[in-house]
């Protein structure tokens, strides 16, 4: 309920205004979203409280909130970068999946993932163009926290090329190049072939890499691909696979590195009978989802579109 007093009063003092505002949302209906924006209101105030920024200084940092919708498109999401180079990302993940069980550990969803991706068949490439690079064979199984196969889930995978571009980045790479959807069969397998991934910068042609150039941050992310694996009657599982060093991963500038999931990554110098024509040397990764029991879920895409050829951004 609010406060008479507080309702009634035309602020004059500076500790007068926290209070005012959280009055003025004391009957606010959603209990959820009154717990969430008087929390924000605190903390914010106590953020201005005890940096006590210049009205210069607010007036830049409104401009480069700003900036973040004014350079998100449907080929890139800046706002979702923001929060990623600034940990965000990673904290919600880490809240929202804890109390692990033995499944396979999350990790955040990052701002290249389309969605729609074309379906493809056990051991086939989501290579859809000429992508520089070294072979690389995925495999493995998609499992329940008791070991047993999981017919029918689905690897919604994507990741960027040897040059450290997504194709939604890169105009020269054909559409939903590097990205696919591939369903398990009885016995819980999958199997793909795609190129090894490289460490990348993240964009910092926006407000969030003048940010981490303020920073002389480096904006390097770890190799990796990216899954969404899914299943009837499971909690959907979120995930990256790093192949990269313990140092490349220690420096993520997106925080979200993580051990647990760190791939093994095998070198071929010599033909194999298990990938007869790869070109050597190439290399294959095993690795076992593991997922628990819940309610499937799915994140909305942060981009929907591939970039001009005339103009990569807005």
């Amino acid at each position: 309920m609010k406060d008479p007093e507080l309702t009634r009063l035309i602020i004059s003092r500076e500790e007068e205004v926290t209070p005012k505002v959280l009055n003025a949302m004391a009957e606010t209906g959603d209990a959820r979203l009154r717990e969430i924006v008087e929390s924000f209101v605190r903390h914010a105030h106590a953020f201005v409280r005890e940096v006590r920024p210049t009205e210069e200084e607010f007036e830049a940092g409104l401009r480069w909130i700003t900036r973040l919708g004014q350079y998100t498109n449907d080929s890139h999401n800046e706002t979702v970068l923001a929060a990623d180079i600034l940990g965000i990302s990673t904290l919600i993940d880490l809240i929202n999946n804890d109390g692990m069980q033995g499944e396979t550990m999350s990790a955040l969803l990052g701002p290249f993932y389309r969605g729609n991706s074309p379906e493809c068949c056990h051991g086939e490439s989501i290579a859809r163009s000429p992508t520089p690079g070294h072979e690389l064979f995925i495999s493995g199984r998609v499992v329940g926290l008791d070991g047993e196969p999981i017919a029918g889930a689905r690897l919604d995978i994507w990741q960027a090329s040897p040059d450290g571009l997504y194709e939604n980045q890169d105009p020269e790479q054909a559409d939903y190049n590097l990205r696919g959807v591939q369903t398990t069969g009885e016995d819980g397998t999958y199997l793909f072939h795609s190129v090894r991934p490289a460490g990348y910068p993240v964009p910092t042609f926006g407000p969030a890499g003048d940010l981490l150039k303020a920073q002389n941050r480096n904006p390097m992310r770890p190799a990796h691909v990216h899954f969404i694996v899914s299943a009837p009657g499971r909690k959907t599982l979120v995930t990256q696979i790093f192949t990269d060093t313990e140092e490349a991963m220690a420096d993520d500038v997106v925080f979200g590195a993580k051990r647990q999931i760190s791939g093994n990554l095998q070198r071929y110098d010599e033909p194999h009978p298990d990938h007869p024509g790869a070109s050597l040397p190439f290399y294959t990764c095993s690795y076992d989802f593991v997922l628990k029991p819940g309610t499937p879920t799915f994140p909305v895409p942060p981009i929907s579109g591939k970039a001009r050829k005339e103009a990569e951004h807005a």
